[in-house]
């Protein structure tokens, strides 16, 4: 399976986001991987993001749809999905099949309260549940940004049948952020013998670094801080034999099961 990493900066013009994200996705790829909030960026922190929001049959959906069907992908992008809540919509990646038909779509579970800024102030957390998809036959588990840093999300993923995580991302830049990236994309690869399809926004505030890296912790393509396009493939034949010569996840001795807490 060949997979494409798309990095780029997105605005708070949803019309010139479409236009940046077909710019940029001229690329031979079974699957597309786009940032989060590639349809319209977080923006200032006091800027409500309700009215921005979209349902999963609006507009920015319906281009996604129309590249995938152009491109004969399955595009995977992030998006703010309107909730009950007017001002508080879900953190979204949706997932487009080549047919242009919504593939799956994940909510986003763990809200980046962290390192002073809360975006539960200003969207929805929902409830845990592992949403994977069918690629061309392999398993592709979807997750955002700040769930990399749980590392029972990941395996949730991995025990309901993914070969590759893709973590689309607005990683913000800061002390030590950029290392922390990195580690936890290749700790989540590494301890689950799984891709890790990782695309992030770039520019001022986010730090880019996307990268595909392999079941045992190797980077297979990676970009810098710049506007781009990575693709490589993934490749199932070095997933299988990695699982064989590491078979960490048969080794399992703990299976820890938790209750999900009240959801807000």
């Amino acid at each position: 399976m060949r997979v494409a990493l798309v990095q780029l900066a997105a605005s708070l013009d949803t019309g010139a986001n479409i236009d940046t994200i077909y710019r940029l996705t001229d690329v031979a790829a079974d699957l597309v991987v786009l940032p989060e909030a590639v349809m319209h960026d977080f923006g200032p922190p006091e800027a409500p993001l309700g009215p921005v929001a979209q349902p999963l049959d609006g507009p920015f959906v319906a281009a996604l749809a129309q590249r995938a069907r152009e491109l004969d992908a399955t595009i995977v992008a992030g998006m703010f999905e309107q909730s009950d809540d007017p001002q508080r919509p879900y953190n979204t990646l949706v997932a487009v099949g080549p047919d242009g038909i919504v593939l799956g779509s994940y909510r986003k579970t763990h809200l980046y309260d962290s390192f002073g800024y809360r975006e539960s102030d200003r969207l929805l957390a929902a409830a845990p549940t592992p949403v994977v998809v069918d690629v061309g036959g392999v398993r592709v588990g979807l997750m955002t940004c700040y769930d990399l840093r749980f590392p029972e999300h990941a395996r949730a993923l991995v025990d309901s049948g993914a070969d590759v995580l893709t973590v689309p991302a607005a990683w913000v830049r800061g002390p030590l952020k950029e290392s922390h990236w990195v580690t936890l994309l290749r700790a989540r690869a590494i301890e689950n013998t799984a891709y890790v399809a990782a695309a992030a926004q770039c520019g001022r505030t986010y730090c880019g670094l996307s990268m595909l890296v392999d079941p045992m912790g190797v980077t297979v393509v990676a970009l810098g801080e710049a506007e781009g396009v990575a693709a490589a493939d993934v490749d199932l034949e070095r997933l299988r034999a990695v699982r064989v010569q590491n078979p960490a996840l048969q080794h399992r001795r703990w299976r820890v099961v938790t209750e999900p807490e009240a959801w807000r």
